[in-house]
Order: structure tokens, then sequence, then C-alpha cells
């Protein structure tokens, strides 16, 4: 690990302030991953500026038809939450099988959404509930934030503030895990509110993306019937030592015809 400053400010101002002032600073949210590279040398930030001090960034509200969470709320939280359990079951859900209870007491929902892992499970249900990302200076369609593999439209001196989770009609995660991480090696948000349908992938490609053919299908009949029969192109899909694109593609319709199954 290269050496570093480290800064724990217990306002929101001061932590931008300290992000603008610095050459390489970075944000520790849980650390989950930015630790563990830094620990192998594969970054090496000047300044880390640690969040966990800020007592604004650490909430779970219910406002008018959305859940409203902190971005430095951890796993565990949303996972236990009985706010969340009760208006967005799928998302609760989705938080309680992230890593291991350990990974879940420390790692957090900002910054799993800031770091866009490929495979991580938040990214689907910020793109499949149509979220939006809260950040110090502006809001952000969960539609527009995520831009490629580890990469958001995040500006360098921009922290997230909330993310604001409507609540649908029905909804469900599923996901077919690596038995090692937990990580999702494909996992589907599926998720129907007054007016639309949104289907939402994570790990099967480069970054979190949705699928339309079957939005389209569900909008008209939900049910899992409607999707069987639906193919997602392998061409883009990721192929690596855990699973082929083809059989990425074949999970994917597979976890959502379970999630379509299983939404409530």
């Amino acid at each position: 690990m290269y050496n570093f400053s480290y800064h724990k400010p217990s306002r929101l101002e001061e932590a931008v302030e300290i992000l603008s002032s610095t050459e390489d600073a970075k944000i520790l949210a849980g650390g989950q991953t930015l630790i563990a590279t830094m620990k192998l040398r594969l970054a090496g930030p000047s300044d880390l500026v640690d969040l966990g001090e800020i007592a604004e960034l650490k909430a779970i509200l219910k406002k008018e038809n959305n859940i409203v969470i902190g971005s430095m709320t951890t796993h565990a939280d949303v996972a236990g939450s009985e706010i969340i359990k009760k208006q967005i079951p799928s998302l609760a859900h989705l938080a309680s099988e992230i890593g291991d209870q350990m990974v879940r007491n420390v790692g957090t929902i900002g910054g799993s959404v800031a770091n866009n892992d490929p495979a991580a499970d938040y990214p689907a249900a910020v793109l499949g509930l149509g979220a939006k990302v809260i950040t110090n200076t502006r809001e952000i369609s969960g539609d527009d934030f995520f831009t490629g593999m580890y990469e958001t439209c995040l500006l360098p001196d921009e922290i997230i503030t909330s993310i604001v989770f409507p609540i649908p009609t029905r909804s469900s995660y599923i996901k077919f895990k690596n038995p090692a991480s937990r990580y999702a090696i494909v996992g589907v948000m599926v998720a129907e509110t007054h007016n639309s349908v949104r289907v939402a992938v994570t790990g099967a490609g480069s970054s979190v993306f949705r699928v339309k053919a079957f939005e389209d299908a569900l909008g008209t009949n939900f049910s899992s019937n409607s999707i069987a029969n639906l193919k997602v192109p392998h061409d883009d899909l990721t192929e690596d030592m855990h699973a082929s694109s083809f059989y990425r593609a074949h999970l994917v319709n597979i976890m959502a015809q379970k999630a379509v199954a299983t939404a409530k």
C-alpha cells in the first residue's frame, strides 16, 4: 500500500472541500473494493476522505411514494430495515444476499453504486426500480448514471448523498451467484409500476443494462410465459472462467422468469 493522507470530516461541505483541494483524493465509503485494491497497489490515492462520520448520509426514510436511502447506509441496514421490507421487499432481499455478514456490516449502498462493479447487485436495483441518484450538486436518473465498467457520470469532487427508489407495484430480484464471492454471475431485477415494467440485468455484461424486449412483453402480460421464448443476444455479454456468454444469455432469461414469478 502506498502512503496517503487520511481525512474523516464530520460535515458534507468539509468532505467536498477536501476532494476539491487535493491532487488525487478518493472517497472511502465502505472500502470493500478500494482498500483491497490499495493493498495490492493497484490504486494509490494521495488522500482518503472517510465519510463515516457524516450523520446526514445515514438514513432510511419513506417520502411520499419513494424510499430514500442515505449513501452511507450499510447493506445490513438496508436488509434489516422494516420500512424497506414492507415497501420494497425485493431491495431488502437484494441487500441480504451481498457478500457475507462482515461485508454487509461495512459495505455501503453509495459505495457500491459509485463503484459500479459489473457484477454488483445494487446497480440492478437502481436501474430496475427507476431510482434517482442524488449528489451534493445534482439529481441523476439511474438510466443516465452508469456509463461503463466501473464507470459512472460522477465528477471527481461529486459525492452521492442518497438514492431515491420509487415504490413499485411489485418487484423481485433473483441472481445466480458465484458460490465463493456471492457476486452475481447473472442477476435480474424486475419491477412493475402503475404504467410500465423495467428489467435490469447485472453480472452479464460490462455494466448493468435493461432488456427492452422483456419489458415490452411483460408490459402486455406480466407472466413468466410471456418472456419464456425471448432470447438475449450473447455477443456483448461477458465470457470468463465462471460462465460463457452463451450461458449468461441463457441465465438472463431463466433469472428473469423466476423474478417475474416471485414478484410481490
